[in-house]
Parts: structure tokens; sequence; C-alpha cells
């Protein structure tokens, strides 16, 4: 059933794309938690609610291998000790129940948000149960089994000549620029955190992409703690000076709460304010744009922030208070929608960042050259 609400926001959301969200181990009860605070919030009512549609084999096989598809079709729980790092399958993508249920509910839920895109339903839509953004062609990883992504993107090229893809995760958006890597019609930007040992440990200035699709891929690594005015800088110093030179027709939009103080697979400070103002600068894109959730295992965090971007969105403000509801006793002790930054101190400094934002400009100046413009002005 269809709700009616702001023609121009999409919301994907029933509840069979919540149970198979639920489903991943380290993602249980979570994507649950998110729609009854949007719900609590009353945004949902604001919005036009519309169910997924379950991908197909072939939709799914658009970016898999065909080997990697029929395995995920058979895996059984069972079988684990036995099919144990067969593709990509293994301590952080365990094989579990119904698998191939999940992947074709998941993929589906960021292809129906893509249509209401290309079908002109909407300029907006939301899915916050994808954004699983390092599932590769051929193989899982980091807790990704399909990546929704890839799939969105590619049916937004059927409409769209030029896609922006932006991933604000606090983990490299691997997958999605290996996918588009050769690519000169998706350009692919992350903001991500850069260290030894830090999954995925890719995503380094100077890899922009190869062949064609050479000063496509934009990397914006940075380094543990860092802080909201850190963070919004380096969108700031970055987001429009690409877009004047590569001129996107549609954007979409990883959110991944992971980056968010608290999370325990961080390592940032931020907070859902720092968010809140890269989401109004990338709708000032005034491009369709679809938004989609990723990492953020700091459950009741991710809600909030979430919400708080849903809001955003909608241009709707909301309480600093949680709203009494189902799941309203996770939220104490404080029962704010808040988030407090931690103590840690940022290891990045003001000369870290600008060596960083000035690497990224000398790229986006060749990209210029190669489209034949005149280079991006510095910040």
């Amino acid at each position: 059933m269809t709700t009616k609400g702001n023609p121009g926001v999409v919301y994907v959301a029933d509840p069979k794309l919540l149970a198979c969200s639920n489903a991943v181990p380290i993602l249980k009860h979570r994507a649950t938690l998110v729609h009854h605070l949007i719900s609590a919030y009353g945004l949902q009512s604001k919005m036009k609610v519309v169910p997924s549609a379950p991908a197909t084999e072939e939709e799914v096989r658009g970016f898999h291998s065909e080997e990697y598809v029929k395995f995920l079709q058979v895996a059984q729980p069972d079988d684990q000790e036995i099919i144990e790092d067969e593709f990509g399958l293994g301590f952080d993508c365990p094989v579990i129940n119904n698998l191939w249920t999940i992947v074709c509910q998941v993929a589906g839920a960021s292809l129906t948000a893509a249509r209401a895109l290309t079908t002109c339903q909407a300029k907006i839509a939301i899915n916050w149960c994808g954004g699983w953004h390092h599932a590769q062609r051929d193989c899982a990883a980091g807790f990704c089994y399909v990546n929704d992504i890839v799939l969105a993107v590619r049916h937004l090229r059927t409409k769209f000549d030029k896609i922006l893809y932006v991933d604000l995760d606090i983990h490299h958006g691997d997958g999605v620029e290996n996918a588009f890597f050769f690519s000169p019609k998706v350009v692919t930007m992350s903001f991500h955190q850069l260290e030894a040992g830090f999954f995925p440990g890719t995503g380094k200035c100077k890899d922009t992409g190869q062949g064609k699709g050479r000063y496509y891929s934009f990397n914006i690594p940075y380094k543990a703690g860092i802080n909201n005015k850190q963070f919004v800088y380096l969108i700031e110093s970055i987001l429009y000076n690409l877009c004047e030179v590569y001129l996107p027709d549609a954007v979409v939009c990883q959110c991944g709460a992971d980056a968010i103080c608290g999370d325990p697979l961080g390592g940032a400070n931020l907070t859902p304010e720092a968010f809140r103002a890269c989401v109004r600068h990338v709708l000032n894109l005034n491009k369709p744009t679809l938004f989609l959730g990723g990492g953020g295992y700091n459950k009741v965090n991710t809600a909030k922030l979430w919400t708080t971007i849903t809001s955003e969105i909608l241009n709707i403000p909301i309480s600093a208070e949680i709203p009494e509801h189902q799941f309203f006793p996770l939220y104490g002790p404080s029962f704010e929608l808040e988030v407090t930054a931690g103590l840690r101190k940022s290891e990045n400094t003001q000369k870290s960042l600008d060596e960083t934002i000035q690497e990224v400009h000398e790229n986006i100046d060749k990209l210029a050259e190669q489209l034949g413009q005149k280079t991006s002005k510095l910040f």
C-alpha cells in the first residue's frame, strides 16, 4: 500500500524490507529502530511511502557475476565451514538463512527508489536499508552481500546521463568505485578515514580512475578523530568545485552512520549536525537525488542520524526530545536526538586537510582539462 505524502520525496519501506535488513547479524533490529523513530516524529506521513519490489535475478546480474549469483542462491548456513571465505563469505559476511531473498529485497529497495526518480514520481528518494558499498562484482565484503548502490546507479543511467556518487561513510566506498573505475559517466567521491589497519585500506587521493574513467574517481581521505568543522570544511571545499566541472544530472548520496561519534567500528568524532550540513549542500545541487544508508553499528545513533537527515530533506524541524514510542527506552538516559561529540582529539590539522583539498583540486583541474573546460577555482 502506498501512503500519500510530500510528492517530492519517496520513502521506501515495508515490513518485508525491514525484516530482511534486520536479518543481517550485525544490523539486527537496526532497520526497525530507524523506521520507528522516523514514524514517531511524524515524518513518514510527510513522504510518499512506497513498498520495495524485490530485484530479479537478471537485475542482480546486471553487476554481479553469474558464479557469485548462483552461489548466493544455494548457500546455506549449514555449509558455513565448507565455504568459509569462498566468494567473500566468512567472518564479516556469514552465510545466513534466506540469503538470496535478503539480497534481492535490499537490492530491490534501492532499485525501487531509483525508479521513483527515473519515472519522475519524486525529486528525492530515500532507502535507509540500502547503501551496501563494499560488495564487489564477484564477492561479498564488509557486511555487504550485494552492491545495491551500483545497481541503482546503473538504473539511473537509463534516464540520467551523468551521475555523481557521494559517499559519507567512514569506510572507503571501494565496491562502488571499482564498479565505475573505468567509466566517464559516473563520478565517485568518497570521504573516508584512511589509516594502516583500518578497513578496507583503500582510497588514496592518487586513485583517480583508469582508462576513460581517469579523473572520474575522487578520494578524500582523512585521519582519525575528524570533527564536525573539519568534515564540513572538506565537503564545502570540494563538492561545488567538482560539480561546476562535471555538471551531474542526478546524485546518489550514501550516508553511512559509522562516522558518528561512538560507533564501535568507526574512529571519527562527528555528530548528526555535520551530516545535516553536508546533506544540505547535496540538496543545494538541486538534482534528482537518491539517499541511502550504509554503515552504522551504534544502532540508536544510526536511527538518530537518519531521522535527522530525513527531517533535513523534508525541511521539517523536529524536537530535540525523542517522542515516546515502542523503542523509547533505548534512547535513555538523555532521551534526546542530539549525539554529543566525544573528547577525542582530531589527528587532522588544518595543514593536512588543506593538503588533501589541494591534491583533490588538482585532480578536478585535470578532469576539467579533459572536458575542455577552465580549471576549477581553488577554495
